[in-house]
């Protein structure tokens, strides 16, 4: 075992000898090489409640508690578990002035969205509405974001209707029924994943991934808008990219060309103006505006040219009221329950994926950060609370998000207003939107899933990691020929064959030092570094696990068969060390450690010798437990690789 603060002295070493290739120079001669120490035993239960701790609680919420008196601990309880009585007991009047502008914009966004969004999940429009009133107004009291604008979203509505509608028709009256209690399960795994500080698991659906499956269904969701935009009554249900073209030829006698115009030109406006937004970020109220200010000109023009009667399919009838409930339409039991289940745990992944990455993104912007359990509380259970008063799956999108951010709001109030508009509508406008063409909820839809095809996301990926790329490409065409669900079912699979392709693959490197220093790197990377005479450096970038260690050892074994038939063409002085850079190798286990007893033993037979440099506190620990030290001998562990070679120069 290895004292802890233990420092072997400087080594005396004669400068005068003839300089050799195999001999240090000067400033290795120099070299003073400490010991390397063990980390400090802790004991078995402090090591489990800090393992414990840095997995599930990296963030240390209770760090705010320390020291305080009890009042004040349960204000700041109150405050960590309902936000809004930490930003409501600063809030005055300026800051109601930026939140009644963002409420009011994003209102005016809210509501055309909702009954289009409602409409590609398969349910009647009002429940759009009635998903962009309750759920914000849970959101802006549980909700840690500024910024984000909670409603229903585009993927989410999606695959929704895609996987409910393989098995029930949306004329069914069960069809309603199985949403709602496919939103109850929805929050019930969102917020089980946040009470459970389970969020890593959100991670496990990459950027990348993520990328090619949302390009994908937005083709698929602009497809299926041929309906509406076409005037076609007869169209299929399926969502794939090649039954939804058949259909669209097969039923080209059903085109009707009003529907194509007024469809075109609406979606031609509302292009433009979210083009004018993006390049002037100071005019986003004009994307924010258009697909109200559409769905006004365009129930003019259907009540003024009585489009109606020509064939140019009307929202129609929508109720006025507040939200009724549907706690009676939630069914837990019966031929349905694992459609609503499985539904509702793929439609929550993706809503809580998009709402924790949203707020991210705009909490950077603004130098704040938000908590993304709290997140996964506060989303569940608005989802959890909407299924009872008629809401489906509800988030933070980030069209919506982006408008409030812009807009100036300051704070989650702008939720709050926003639902008040919502509500103002449902109860004293519904009436007007009788005469709105279902054309104009085709283009709204087209134009807000367009944004979602991320071009220029993908030559990145291209360009930086063609795997990355080709994840991306299998999602996106795994939605688009396949279905979105298996689409959704290979990303998730990719990103995990990614990490397991990391985790059993891991990176060694050769390296080299930089001349002039005392700094070893990477040969490849570092094109001026030179080989280190009768030794072999190598560094793991990875920690060593029983899913590598094998690979590890045969690897290492092939680098140094590749070096010995380099020296032997070159004819340069003989291997007789390797070292291994253990520094970027954060954890080892009991497979990796006798991985690398193996390779001790292995090489020795070779009359070789093998060094450990720089190994981090938890591996010397384990390494030391494991009797790793008594086998290799403690003048096989140094601090650095400078050092080891220092010192193992006098031994070949």
């Amino acid at each position: 075992m290895v004292a802890n603060s233990e420092r072997v002295e400087c080594f005396a070493v004669d400068t005068d000898l003839e300089a050799s290739p195999r001999m240090p120079t000067p400033d290795m001669m120099a070299t003073e090489v400490h010991k390397v120490a063990v980390l400090q035993d802790k004991t078995g239960l402090r090591s489990f409640r800090h393992s414990l701790g840095e997995v599930f609680f990296p963030d240390d919420p209770l760090h705010r508690f320390k020291n305080k008196p009890f009042f004040k601990k349960v204000v700041l309880a109150l405050q960590y578990f309902f936000p809004i009585f930490d930003w409501g007991a600063h809030y005055n009047l300026k800051l109601l002035k930026s939140d009644a502008i963002s409420g009011i914009t994003i209102a005016s966004l809210a509501i055309p969205q909702g009954i289009s969004y409602a409409k590609l999940a398969g349910l009647p429009p009002i429940i759009g509405l009635y998903s962009s009133f309750v759920p914000p107004l849970i959101y802006s009291v549980l909700g840690s974001s500024r910024d984000l604008a909670c409603g229903p979203l585009s993927i989410a509505s999606l695959v929704m209707g895609s996987m409910l509608r393989d098995e029930i028709s949306p004329e069914d009256k069960v069809y309603l029924e199985v949403a709602f209690t496919a939103t109850f399960f929805a929050g019930v795994f969102q917020a089980g994943l946040g009470f459970l500080r389970l969020g890593f698991i959100v991670d496990f659906l990459s950027k990348p991934t993520l990328t090619g499956f949302m390009g994908g269904a937005a083709v698929v969701v602009s497809l299926q808008q041929l309906k509406g935009l076409l005037g076609i009554v007869h169209f299929t249900t399926k969502m794939g990219i090649i039954p939804v073209l058949k259909s669209v030829f097969d039923n080209r006698k059903e085109w009707q060309w009003q529907a194509v115009a007024m469809g075109l030109s609406f979606l031609v406006l509302l292009l433009a103006a979210r083009h004018i937004s993006s390049t002037r970020p100071k005019l986003f109220w004009v994307s924010a505006a258009a697909p109200l200010t559409s769905v006004i000109i365009s129930t003019i023009i259907s009540f003024i040219s009585r489009t109606h009667e020509k064939g140019i399919s009307t929202i129609g009838f929508l109720p006025e009221g507040v939200n009724p409930s549907s706690v009676s339409m939630l069914h837990f039991k019966g031929p349905h329950s694992n459609l609503a289940l499985k539904t509702g745990m793929v439609t929550g992944l993706l809503a809580l994926t998009e709402a924790i990455a949203v707020g991210r993104t705009f909490a950077s912007m603004k130098n704040y950060q938000i908590d993304g359990n709290k997140e996964m509380v506060a989303v569940g259970a608005m989802n959890m609370a909407g299924s009872c008063v008629s809401c489906y799956v509800t988030s933070g999108g980030f069209a919506r998000s982006a408008i409030n951010f812009n807009a100036g709001c300051k704070t989650a109030a702008s939720n709050i207003i926003m639902a008040s508009v919502v509500l103002f509508t449902m109860l004293l406008l519904m009436p007007l939107f009788h005469y709105t063409p279902n054309v104009i909820l085709s283009a709204i839809i087209i134009s807000a899933v367009i944004g979602l095809i991320d071009v220029r996301g993908a030559i990145l990926l291209w360009k930086v990691d063609k795997f990355d790329f080709v994840a991306c490409m299998s999602a996106f065409l795994g939605v688009l020929l396949i279905s979105v669900p298996i689409g959704l079912i290979i990303s998730v699979g990719i990103s995990v064959l990614k990490i397991l392709f990391h985790v059993t693959r891991p990176n060694i490197t050769v390296m080299g030092n930089i001349p002039g220093t005392n700094s070893y790197r990477n040969l490849a990377q570092y094109k001026e570094a030179t080989r280190m005479p009768s030794f072999l450096i190598l560094g793991i970038e990875s920690p060593v696990y029983f899913t590598n260690s094998v690979y590890l050892q045969e690897r290492i074994l092939r680098w140094i068969r590749e070096e010995e038939e380099r020296i032997t063409n070159s004819k340069e002085s003989p291997l007789k060390c390797i070292i291994l850079d253990m520094a970027a190798v954060a954890n080892i286990d009991i497979s990796g450690i006798e991985s690398l007893k193996e390779l001790k033993r292995t090489l020795e037979r070779r009359s070789l010798e093998l060094v450990l440099a720089n190994p981090v506190g938890e591996v010397s620990q384990k390494l030391s437990h494991a009797g790793t030290w008594e086998l290799f001998g403690p003048e096989c562990f140094y601090m650095r690789v400078e050092e080891a070679i220092a010192s193992t120069s006098y031994k070949i």
